[in-house]
Formats: structure tokens, C-alpha cells, sequence
């Protein structure tokens, strides 16, 4: 007995399994590139991070002795005009065009020299929704 159209039928069938395949591969890649976004927007708050901090120990004297001037909340900007103003509103403003709704805040101790600069923004393309994240650093000035 011959049978026609069976290989047709598995030819079907091998091209619906690599469709699949294929499907899955699209999905793999597509996640792939929103986590190395979300990796690259972690990273840039990281480095802004450690930029403020950088400031802070450029202009130490100053940073420990006036402390009030580098703290900043978030939300906020600097109202001083002096070299730790310029700093705090240069470093908002590279916040708010480097990373989607960047943000950050900084509590300097004039006591013990302590710093801590927060880094926060939206992630919600590499989370899937509307994430907010934050990168912390302490450092000693």
C-alpha cells in the first residue's frame, strides 16, 4: 500500500513545531532586550550616583561644614547659589534627561562626614508596569 499525502502531513507538522520554536525565540529575544534596558537605566543611576558623591568629595570642605546645601529630598532642587547649588541642580537636571522620571535626593551629616545619595526613577519597560527603583549609596566624605 502507498500512502500519498502522509509526508505533506509531516511536513505540516514540522513547520507548525518550528513556528513555535520560532514564537518562543521572538519572546526570548523581546524579553532580552527590556532587562538589558532595564540593565542600562540601573547602571546610569549608579553612575550618577557615585557622580554626586564625587562632587560632595571635590568640594569636601565645604560639603561637611555647610551640609544643608548638598541635603536635597526628592522632588526638590537647590536653592543655593553658591559652588554645592550648582552641583545639586547640574546633577537634577542630568537625573531628569538620563533616566524616565529620574530623580534623587542627598542627606549629608556635617557631624561625621556621612553621605547618602538616593537615585530613583521608572522602570516600568523593564518591569512591565509601573515600577519605581532606586539605587542607594552611603559613602564617607
Amino acid at each position: 500500500m502507498h500512502q500519498k499525502g502522509f509526508t505533506l502531513l509531516e511536513v505540516l507538522v514540522a513547520i507548525v513545531v518550528l513556528s513555535i520554536g520560532l514564537l518562543g525565540l521572538a519572546g526570548l529575544m523581546a524579553s532580552s532586550v527590556r532587562n538589558n534596558h532595564s540593565a542600562y537605566q540601573r547602571t546610569q543611576a549608579a553612575w550618577l550616583a557615585y557622580d554626586m558623591v564625587d562632587r560632595m568629595r571635590a568640594n569636601r570642605a565645604y560639603a561637611v561644614t555647610l551640609a544643608t546645601d548638598y541635603n536635597v529630598a526628592l522632588g526638590s532642587a537647590s536653592a543655593s547659589a553658591n559652588l554645592a547649588g550648582t552641583d545639586v541642580t547640574d546633577w537634577k537636571t542630568a537625573l531628569s534627561t538620563t533616566l524616565p522620571a529620574g530623580d534623587g535626593s542627598v542627606v549629608v551629616n556635617g557631624t561625621t562626614g556621612a553621605a547618602t545619595v538616593i537615585v530613583q526613577w521608572n522602570d516600568a519597560r523593564g518591569t512591565g508596569g509601573n515600577s519605581a527603583q532606586q539605587v542607594r549609596v552611603d559613602s564617607q566624605l
